[in-house]
């Protein structure tokens, strides 16, 4: 396989993104998940530099007073929440402010499709599909954070990224360091992908001891402030998983090549090695304010308010092999990739139910990786095709996963 370009051929930003900036206009921008850990760290740097950005339109889950706080405070047009039920909450938080009020899932892929430069798409889990895809679909540029858009539906999504002209800039640190560093004008020269990971809180857990880790251990992770069901990822390597997932979409290279390592420091976010045997990082400070940042105002660079890296201070960077054995997300998730179509959206689907029982108390924690290798055997793998087709399959992956929670209860 050949390394796709974000843009289709070069790497060149677009003639109207080049004028735009050259005469200092500040750049439209819609945030989806805009409560979260993500939107808050895209709101703190909007703050930072509110000249650079317009912001069009916010949206939440559920968190009504906050939405309304941040789209006052931002000077947002619009202001969404996809729970149907927030929508008087919301209204009357918003009233006399001229800012338009909407909800529910509809209202939040209008909100993604409204003319716009960039949109931040950090929905968390595969609500994010549909909007990300909107995004696409309307043109704007779309900084990734959201993991199941290109986990679920990968092929859907470069299809049309490259149908409508649209760029994908990777938010995750891993990617957006790749992306940094990557030769997209000759790509024959890239030989591995290298993501790195963190190893989470449980890195040096026994077996033993991983059959009583408590919600509590599992979301305290020793590098990045998360929220709790992506910290959860973290720990059973999932997030890892996904991430190689996404790689192989947003780069093009096969699951062969690319590799994970465990890198306890969180500093090298992640390489590329080349034909002659070179290899390039990208390294910073665990902020990811940072790889925001590098989204917002590409292709420029802005400054951010990240504590300076300092390798004398840091003194060593260390690595190691990622334990199979301890962490089975990782072999899961590459076989979901290597049986393809939507068995990733059956991987993805099912440990979103494994997190949630988990963090609830209804599930051990060895749970969440049975659970997800028990949806794959379970769950019908299809080729993927539309939009309808994967989230037939992603409701189906639910279910079986429910039924498999219940059984572990019972």
């Amino acid at each position: 396989m050949t390394l796709e370009t974000h843009d289709g051929h070069t790497a060149d930003p677009e003639p109207a993104v080049e004028r735009a900036l050259a005469a200092g206009a500040p750049k439209r921008l819609t945030i989806l998940g805009a409560t979260g850990s993500i939107g808050e760290s895209t709101l703190d740097l909007v703050r930072r530099h509110p000249a650079k950005f317009d912001v069009e339109a916010v949206t939440a889950a559920n968190s009504v007073d906050k939405l309304a706080a941040i789209a006052r405070e931002v000077g947002a047009r619009c202001a969404v929440v996809s729970n149907p039920d927030r929508y008087q909450e919301l209204a009357a938080a918003l009233a006399g402010t001229g800012i338009e009020v909407a909800a529910g899932a509809p209202a939040v892929v209008e909100a993604a499709s409204r003319p716009v430069d960039c949109v931040m798409a950090a929905i968390v889990g595969s609500a994010g599909l549909e909007p990300s895809l909107a995004a696409l679909r309307s043109g704007a540029t779309l900084a990734l954070a959201n993991k199941e858009t290109l986990v679920c539906a990968g092929e859907l999504v470069m299809a049309e990224r490259a149908r409508f002209g649209a760029k994908i800039l990777p938010v995750d640190s891993e990617h957006n360091a790749i992306y940094q560093v990557l030769d997209r004008e000759r790509p024959e020269t890239v030989s591995r992908l290298v993501l790195t990971a963190s190893g989470g809180p449980l890195r040096t857990w026994s077996r033993d001891a991983l059959n009583h880790v408590t919600p509590e251990q599992a979301v305290a992770h020793p590098n990045w402030s998360m929220g709790a069901k992506i910290s959860v990822d973290s720990a059973t390597m999932m997030n890892k998983g996904l991430e190689l997932i996404e790689a192989h979409h947003l780069f093009g290279l096969p699951e062969s090549r690319i590799d994970i390592l465990v890198h306890p420091q969180s500093i090298i976010h992640s390489m590329v090695t080349y034909c002659d045997g070179s290899v390039l990082a990208e390294l910073g400070f665990p902020d990811m304010r940072t790889p925001i940042a590098y989204a917002l105002a590409w292709p420029t660079r802005m400054t951010a308010p990240v504590q300076p890296l300092d390798l004398g201070a840091v003194g060593q960077l260390t690595f190691e092999p990622p334990d199979a054995e301890r962490f089975p997300a990782l072999r899961l998730a590459r076989e979901a990739l290597q049986t393809g179509g939507t068995a990733p959206t059956i991987l993805n689907a099912a440990n979103e139910i494994a997190v949630a029982a988990f963090l609830d108390g209804r599930i051990d924690y060895p749970d969440i990786s049975a659970t997800v290798a028990a949806s794959l055997e379970g769950a019908t793998t299809k080729p993927v095709t539309t939009l309808s087709d994967i989230t037939a399959v992603d409701e189906e992956a639910r279910a079986v996963a429910r039924a498999e929670v219940a059984r572990r209860q019972g």
